[in-house]
């Protein structure tokens, strides 16, 4: 019976050895490996957990948690299916970080409390301005939580504030080069400048999300894509002081749809071609979604003398509330008081606007294609917007429909969308249309 206990005794040291080593430093290691379901490599449904708390974090909303933060990802980059805490109910302070992959598996970045960005511009290394939270060759990432990313960008919006430091502005979270990335159900507010930026990115899902900052809050885009595919945008809640979603060149296979969209300036491609660059954008569908409140509503822009091409773009089943200029295509996009007239442009084709339906305060249609570069392949079908104010207010314009070429099919409110659009095109047309085509 001795010998017994004393063997008893043994086995039960050394399960409390183990227990220890298994939960040391709030870490717990699960094994559930799997396939991902986008097929772009190997994930982990496993549960390791790295509290930022457990890396020295303060989290007083004041004390400087970067580096902590930096722990934490590193770590969980090298094992598979690392999870980094970012625990609800505290402040972390962070100034700007690069989380750099690639890592062993899956990285989850479980944010449930918040992120606070400094808030005097002073503070801020003049070397490092262009992005906050940046992520860089992140593959296999899910960024996720109840929390809040707050960019704190007020004093950046103040020019008298900012002036002495750069026209550069901070993005609040940033992706280069990363892959099979997932970012749903946070928080993102008051960037000093972009929200949510997927740079030379790929496999992109944003899913029940919100991002918020005042309506006067200058170049605050919500989501900004560029040289980025396979992008599904939805569910989600945005509204700033520039565009809802800004798609650049290089996108393609965009699909936006369930969103609601206002204060802002609306869902824009471009703008596109400036300084008489390449621009090339294709496959975009933007559907079943609000936008209201805002300056335009669906929208492609582009300067004067670039090059390139734009096809195959759909906005479809468009709710619009009070907006100013609800469908829009600027060939003469301007962001200054004057600018050169510039012969050329990024090409327009195959256009569809389908189901736009609600009111406008400015002019329900506006389509200024180039005079050297027609726009061709435009549908409108079915659309139906009315004045939001009292009929003949002077604010209101005509629609404007200048060098465009496609179809129209009913019902159209206001009737004169019936003369919208020119009808055929010319064989210097389809010859300008070819070339750009082949630049793409």
């Amino acid at each position: 019976m001795k010998h017994l206990c004393v063997f008893i005794s043994h086995l039960l040291v050394v399960f409390n050895l183990c227990t220890m080593i298994t939960f040391v430093e709030g870490r717990k290691f699960h094994s559930n490996c799997k396939k991902h379901h986008k097929g772009y490599g190997d994930s982990c449904t496993s549960t390791t957990n790295y509290n930022i708390m457990s890396f020295g974090a303060k989290a007083n909303g004041i004390s400087d948690d970067s580096k902590k933060l930096v722990a934490a990802w590193k770590a969980a980059c090298k094992v598979r299916g690392g999870v980094v805490l970012i625990p609800s109910g505290h402040k972390f302070m962070i100034k700007p970080v690069t989380l750099q992959g690639p890592c062993m598996g899956h990285v989850t970045l479980q944010i449930d409390g918040t992120l606070l960005a400094p808030s005097k511009i002073g503070s801020w290394s003049k070397s490092n301005l262009y992005q906050w939270v940046n992520f860089k060759w992140a593959n296999n990432l899910t960024i996720q939580g109840s929390g809040t990313v707050d960019g704190q960008g007020y004093n950046w919006w103040n020019p008298i504030k900012s002036k002495h430091i750069s026209d550069i502005k901070p993005t609040a979270m940033r992706f280069y080069a990363s892959e099979d990335v997932t970012v749903r159900d946070i928080t993102i507010k008051d960037s000093p400048q972009v929200h949510l930026k997927f740079d030379n990115s790929r496999g992109i899902i944003v899913n029940n999300i919100n991002i918020l900052a005042p309506g006067n809050s200058p170049n605050t885009d919500g989501i900004h894509l560029q040289n980025s595919r396979d992008v599904e945008i939805m569910h989600s809640n945005i509204g700033t002081g520039d565009d809802c979603v800004s798609i650049q060149t290089g996108c393609s296979n965009v699909h936006i749809h369930h969103i609601t969209c206002g204060p802002g300036h609306g869902i824009s491609l471009g703008g596109l071609g400036k300084d008489k660059s390449i621009a090339c954008v294709s496959d975009i569908l933007v559907e079943n979604s609000n936008i209201q409140n805002t300056l335009y509503g669906a929208r492609i822009k582009t300067w004067q003398g670039g090059i390139g091409l734009v096809k195959n773009v759909t906005f479809s089943n468009i709710q619009v509330e009070n907006v100013n200029f609800p469908i829009v295509i600027n060939q003469y996009y301007c962001d200054k008081s004057l600018c050169q007239n510039q012969t050329g442009s990024v090409a327009i084709k195959g256009v569809k606007f389908d189901r736009i339906i609600g009111t406008y305060s400015t002019q329900p249609i506006h389509l200024a294609c180039s005079n050297d570069i027609p726009c061709t392949d435009i549908d409108l079908s079915d659309i139906q917007l009315k004045p939001s104010g009292p009929l003949g207010g002077s604010q209101l314009q005509h629609d404007l429909c200048w060098n465009s070429y496609g179809n129209t099919k009913g019902p159209l409110v206001p009737s004169s969308i019936n003369y919208c659009l020119k009808k055929g095109r010319d064989g210097s047309v389809n010859q300008i249309t070819s070339s750009s085509n082949e630049l793409c």
